[in-house]
């Protein structure tokens, strides 16, 4: 874990210890430029709560500078079957509440508690990291929008993406569906969402919300082998083009010319300056 004095891409940010991930249920590490964040609860196939969005953003607010590339994985038999269902009770989860005591709040309070649980999610998109989701069994609900919250995903053959939240009287809000939009399209966006059915590999693959499907005793082995690949660009220029990528659907071909255009300007100048 980094030293809560070492300055982070966020600031100086406040580390969270191992002890406390594996209560909620994660674990992080660190190994030179590559971090690996585990959802651990597989007796609760990886429900997440809102103590694992809150620690998934403290990981964000203080990832090492070092690191390029972060992987997302699942420990046991699914990647994430979605929210911790104690959050649907009166009770919800001890010490966090549920979405009905939530529900009871002014409508600012209300925005500023979904807007933290984003913050766990939106980091992972950042312009100088890649990450992967590793995703295999199932992807429900939150789980999905992890998913997608991750610039690639390499799925095992086992894997079913479900957006479940419709099917219980909500919508998917921790930032999943623009990316499944701008993935598959809106019309079937909308049919997946809203029939709230399971995706399987296959058509994972073919409709483009997986980038590489293989045998589930396969897949930590072909993540590695994408890390590895990834590593292997130069840092600046990576994070330059994932930029521009990023950028891209939202400008005019004029726009992103200019955009290319300045980004290059830089890479020519550190490429070339750093020869002389």
């Amino acid at each position: 874990m980094a030293d809560t004095k070492a300055q982070q891409r966020g600031g100086y940010a406040e580390e969270v210890s191992a002890e406390e991930l594996a209560e909620i249920g994660l674990r992080f590490e660190v190994d030179g430029e590559i971090a690996t964040i585990t959802l651990n609860r597989p007796e609760k196939r990886n429900a997440q709560t809102t103590a694992t969005w809150s620690a998934l953003a403290r990981i964000g607010a203080g990832l090492p500078e070092q690191v390029r590339v972060v992987v997302v994985k699942g420990e046991g038999p699914s990647f994430s079957a979605g929210i911790d269902l104690r959050m649907f009770t009166k009770e919800g989860v001890p010490g966090q509440g549920s979405f009905g005591s939530a529900s009871r709040q002014d409508d600012s309070s209300l925005q500023e508690l979904i807007g933290q649980a984003q913050q766990g999610f939106l980091w992972l998109r950042r312009p100088e990291i890649v990450s992967i989701a590793a995703v295999h069994g199932h992807a429900v609900g939150a789980g999905f929008q992890l998913a997608l919250s991750c610039d690639l995903r390499i799925v095992a053959d086992d894997v079913k993406f479900c957006m479940k939240e419709p099917a219980l009287g909500l919508v998917p809000d921790l930032t999943g569906t623009k990316p499944l939009v701008e993935l598959v399209g809106l019309a079937k966006a909308i049919d997946i969402c809203l029939t709230a059915r399971n995706v399987e590999a296959d058509e994972a693959y073919r409709i483009g919300l997986a980038e590489q499907v293989v045998a589930g005793g396969d897949l930590d082995k072909a993540v590695a082998a994408k890390v590895a690949q990834l590593l292997s660009t130069n840092r600046d220029a990576a994070a330059a083009t994932k930029r521009l990528l990023q950028g891209a659907s939202g400008r005019t071909l004029e726009e992103q010319r200019a955009a290319e255009g300045a980004e290059q300007a830089v890479r020519l100048r550190a490429v070339f300056n750093a020869q002389s």
